[in-house]
């Protein structure tokens, strides 16, 4: 949102307020609280007449500065995000010249003396800085009750608002605000962080998160669930703005140094990504959307997979399962399903893993809308009534899961779904709410427009891990707010089957991903329209190499025998492919959910010294060691970058040494595409290619990739994400030494050692000495 004609005006529909300098301040054990006037104060009268914006400081967690600006003290009505506070030490000091807030490495340091300024410095570094005029109180004018004569600040005026401009520095470079479609990196971007339904060819999104993180080392989370307006280096080039509707204004500055560091802390205060069941990690196959589909469909789907063995572990069905204009009603269509839980043992039985489709409304035709109405579970307009309207489903509802009856009546029909045998939930919609309901809480309609996604998806995980046990649990989720990475896994929307969209899904991906989520999906092979056999093949091998993968479209089966046989190869090689890589990608979740670093990243994050890395958004790293470029042409070229290192290409063992970070062009077929391997990497692999869930600790294969001097480790973990061993490999000179704790049976140890490839084998928890020849 815009409030200034150029750099030296503002637009003639707004006043603004500035603190001009600091007035005094106040201290607490936990916190700092300046007055900062709108007026200087050169003499007594001068307080009269004017406001200030009293401005306090406090930390709920080390390397974290909690602002907050008040213009009125009004009551701020939630919802509110869901926030750590660990309450850690702070330090309140101050020069003759200078306010100084510190928690863990950051300070926030408040100029005494001449104009306002609040400048934030991590480990003495300078990082951001509020400068003289950055902060705002906002008054939109009202013509229509505009007096002459009268001073301005008296006049009947319109909403209100309140600002803030952080400084940005030379080459200083900006990233996150959730799933975003427009290009990574958001200098000179406008974004208004509002939870729209736009597919993935907008500049609206699905997941708008109010957090941006910086390359120069620290993240913003403006924390507010309502509309935020950012203008990233857009109304003024060298700030970054956001401003909200109101009285008060209040962000938090996360210093890290790296971003994986400032996800961390932001994922401290926040939530971390829960882990998803290794199951999930498997390929999804779907019905599709309006797809014609019986038991017999589907069993004819599932068979077919099988017989040509095409590994994968789950099963959806889209939305008809039920009966038309009666979604949500959670019972099966009849017709096409007679014995639905019959059906779904004969799935399970088949070893498959089931997820349906649901989404938070209640058509007026289903059984259930009246009962909803009547015991008032649904929104509600200001007269009392339910809101409803067309949009989707004839007259629906929307269930207020702030009525703890309607959320444990929603929950109660999901109870019996899983008790049929329903695995998981495709949780879909939850962004079209409206901003002008009346909650069974009272929550503030505004602000709970966004936060209702995360409301919805709480409601179904909680049924999910209570019924199915910790890390067993797991939606596929189109919405989301501040905090929703708890409830895994989220997928990218509606996008279309050409290039430019898988690109813009990725570009979307990778966006949510620095917005605090661990893991991603997309619609493979594209949802929209139908897809040509090339674009299939080509996203099969992007979509294989996600962290979740799944099939899915509107008007066409996606199964990979109609797009020929050639694209049934595909899927096979690169399914199999995953499966062979669960010891290393269960591995890289579990430290997900722990640590709350993506599993799936831009490349800088594992390149921060190489400044060509800040600005590639067409390929990524799947885990720590994994450089993924996907290929978006019918032509099998790719451009792609290598930062400086050695590189081993994971399907071919071609190795690229580079003195520099180098581009490169290729040509790959549809059994290939740049898929490298990091050097110091140790990569553990199973035996098990049909499968996503086995022993991860059988029979692996332990894979050396051009390991410096020195000591390397890595973890291992079974099926159910508990660590149970770890592989320790001792290089000196040309001798490696391994040490593998917790295999069974006898590993594979392959060594990548420059252009050498030397394979041996390890018996279980024994020490292997080789020397390279």
């Amino acid at each position: 949102m815009k409030f200034t004609n150029g750099y030296w005006l503002n637009r003639s529909d707004y006043q603004l307020q500035h603190p001009q300098s600091y007035h005094s301040h106040r201290q607490t054990a936990t916190k700092l609280t300046v007055y900062a006037p709108y007026e200087k104060i050169s003499q007594r009268g001068n307080t009269l007449n004017t406001g200030m914006t009293t401005m306090e400081l406090s930390s709920p967690l080390a390397d974290v500065i909690k602002v907050r600006l008040t213009h009125h003290d009004i009551d701020q009505p939630g919802p509110h995000f869901e926030l750590t506070d660990s309450s850690p030490a702070i330090e309140i000091s101050e020069t003759e010249e200078t306010v100084i807030f510190q928690s863990g490495e950051i300070q926030g340091q408040i100029s005494k003396s001449g104009k306002f300024n609040l400048a934030f410095y991590g480990n003495d570094r300078l990082l951001t800085e509020s400068k003289y005029g950055a902060q705002a109180e906002i008054q939109e004018r009202d013509p229509r009750y505009f007096q002459p004569g009268i001073n301005e600040l008296y006049q009947t005026q319109g909403p209100h608002y309140m600002r803030e401009q952080l400084s940005l520095g030379v080459d200083e470079l900006l990233y996150g605000l959730g799933e975003r479609f427009t290009p990574l990196i958001k200098n000179g971007q406008s974004v208004d962080s509002w939870n729209e339904d736009p597919g993935t060819g907008s500049e609206q999104a699905y997941k708008n998160i109010p957090f941006y993180l910086s390359n120069k080392g620290y993240g913003i989370l403006v924390n507010h669930p309502e509309k935020v307006s950012f203008e990233l280096a857009s109304e003024n080039v060298s700030r970054a703005q956001f401003s909200v509707e109101g009285e008060v204004l209040e962000y938090l500055v996360i210093y890290g140094p790296s971003t994986k560091e400032i996800l961390m802390k932001y994922t401290a205060l926040t939530g971390k990504p829960a882990l998803p069941p290794a199951w999930s990690f498997g390929l999804w196959l779907s019905t599709s959307f309006t797809t014609d589909y019986s038991e017999a469909t589907v069993m004819s789907f599932i068979d077919e997979m099988q017989r040509r063995e095409l590994p994968f572990e789950v099963f959806h069905f889209d939305t008809f399962w039920m009966k038309e204009f009666e979604w949500c009603n959670f019972e099966w269509d009849d017709q096409q399903f007679p014995d639905p839980q019959g059906m779904l043992q004969r799935i399970h039985d088949k070893g498959v893993k089931i997820c349906l489709w649901i989404n938070p409304y209640i058509g007026q035709k289903s059984p259930l809308f009246n009962e909803c109405r009547q015991k008032g579970y649904f929104l509600k307009r200001a007269d009392g009534q339910v809101w409803q309207w067309d949009l989707w489903q004839g007259g629906m509802g929307i269930i207020d899961f702030t009525n703890p009856a309607a959320k444990e009546w929603y929950q109660d029909h999901l109870r019996r779904l899983l008790a049929m045998g329903v695995d998981s939930f495709k949780t879909d919609f939850g962004e079209r709410i409206p901003d002008n309901a009346v909650y069974f809480d009272q929550s503030d309609p505004k602000k709970a427009h966004n936060y209702y996604s995360y409301l919805y998806n709480e409601a179904v995980f909680e049924v999910l891990e209570a019924n199915k046990g910790k890390n067993e649990a797991i939606v596929f989720a189109r919405s989301a707010s501040v905090g929703s990475q708890k409830f895994p896994v989220h997928w990218g929307g509606d996008n279309l089957s050409v290039y430019s969209s898988m690109a813009e899904s990725l570009r979307g991906g990778l966006s949510f991903l620095l917005s605090g989520f661990g893991f991603w999906s997309h619609d493979i092979g594209g949802f929209e329209e139908n897809a040509t056999a090339d674009i299939y093949k080509r996203w099969t091998q992007f979509g294989l190499l996600s962290t979740h993968s799944r099939y899915h479209g509107n008007i066409e089966y996606r199964v990979p025998w109609n797009y020929g046989e050639e694209a049934v190869a595909v899927t096979r090689q690169f399914s199999q492919l995953k499966n062979k890589l669960m010891p290393y990608l269960y591995r890289e979740a579990v430290a997900t959910s722990k640590t709350g670093v993506p599993m799936m990243r831009p490349i800088f994050m594992e390149f921060e010294e190489d400044p060509t890395t800040f600005y590639l958004d067409k390929q990524y790293f799947l885990g720590s060691a994994l450089l993924v470029a996907p290929i978006f042409n019918e032509t099998g070229s790719v451009t792609y970058y290598l930062p400086k290192g050695k590189w081993t290409h994971l399907l071919t063992s071609e190795i690229k040494e580079l003195a520099q970070g180098q581009w490169l062009t290729e040509t790959y077929d549809y059994f290939s595409l740049p898929v490298f391997v990091k050097e110091n990497s140790l990569i553990v692999t199973g035996k098990n290619e049909q499968q996503a869930v086995y022993d991860y600790l059988d029979e692996v294969t332990i894979s050396c990739y051009q390991l410096t001097e020195g000591e390397h480790h890595s973890d291992l973990v079974n099926q159910k994400g508990e660590l149970c061993g770890k592989v320790k490999v001792v290089r000196v000179g040309e001798t490696y030494r391994l040490l593998a704790e917790g295999i069974t049976g006898q590993a594979t140890v392959v060594v990548y050692h420059h252009d050498k490839i030397e394979r041996n084998r390890l018996a279980a928890d024994t020490e292997l000495s080789l020397s390279i020849q």
